[in-house]
């Protein structure tokens, strides 16, 4: 999807909450970023995709930090504790009347866990109705696919919620299901990278992969050889979060969605309201 103008003031909001974590009262310096932020808008192409643009915003910040991750604190913090919670969670899922699918819900209710929109959602409260909304038709379709492929990429998202994706790809493998997990190539708002998928255990349960970009979405042209030659062979493609839904809609066919719908942009786009669980695929 191409960049609309209310993107704009979502992308200033991200890089002043950013820049004040990695410096700290350091008003000038806050002040030079948000400037320099939207003076780039005057030039930016429109056309490219949210993650697209945002990603190459964000690397002008280390003009002014260096190279460090800006997020850390809130990346750790999801990851602990999600964690704390996972064995009652994986509880609950196993418990239900269909796993498979309560697993798909609790992994989408873990993308509100998105420094974009910190403070505005409570993921834990949602925790009582994981397959609400969700399309089970669809579902259906899904897993029988995965049945006959035996083979499925999973395109990860953020911190912490890649912790509630190791509930999904623990129930698929038992079904005989071969899971690739994709991460960020580099550090990038509070997305997931390797380290992330080392702590929360995703590395134990399959092959985690990184897909090499440096943008909080999975741009096609800013993923690495080794990743696109992956991605072009994987049979099936569940996509998690919004920033990969925004990089990939309308790019590659028969991909499947799982995100939470965060903002008015998306919302219209896919005619679902914001806050929705969503599980969908292009037609």
């Amino acid at each position: 999807m191409r960049t609309r103008l209310d993107c704009l003031p979502c992308f200033l909001k991200m890089a002043l909450f950013g820049i004040r974590e990695a410096c700290p009262g350091q008003e000038e310096v806050h002040e030079a970023v948000i400037k320099q932020w939207a003076a780039r808008f005057s030039e930016a192409d429109l056309c490219e995709s949210p993650p697209s643009l945002a990603g190459r915003l964000f690397r002008e910040i280390s003009h002014y930090v260096g190279d460090v991750d800006i997020f850390k604190k809130q990346k750790d913090e999801s990851n602990k504790r999600v964690l704390e919670l996972l064995p009652d969670i994986r509880n609950r899922v196993l418990s239900s009347d269909n796993p498979l699918l309560a697993a798909l819900g609790v992994s989408i209710i873990g993308n509100y866990m998105d420094c974009s929109v910190m403070g505005e959602y409570d993921w834990e409260s949602e925790l009582g109705s994981l397959e609400k909304g969700l399309d089970k038709n669809l579902f259906d379709c899904f897993l029988e696919q995965l049945w006959k492929e035996k083979s499925l990429l999973i395109l990860g998202d953020n911190a912490g919620e890649i912790g509630l994706d190791t509930v999904l790809v623990e129930l698929l493998k038992q079904e005989g299901i071969k899971i690739t997990y994709a991460v960020r190539g580099c550090n990038i708002l509070n997305d997931a990278t390797l380290v992330d998928a080392k702590f929360v255990g995703m590395t134990d349960l399959c092959d985690v992969i990184t897909s090499g970009v440096d943008t909080p979405g999975t741009v096609l042209d800013r993923c690495s050889a080794d990743f696109r030659f992956v991605l072009d062979a994987a049979p099936v493609i569940l996509s998690k979060g919004q920033g990969n839904f925004e990089s990939l809609w309308g790019v590659i066919p028969n991909v499947f969605y799982a995100f939470k719908v965060k903002c008015p942009v998306v919302a219209d786009i896919t005619g679902h309201p914001v806050k929705s669980s969503l599980f969908c695929q292009e037609s």
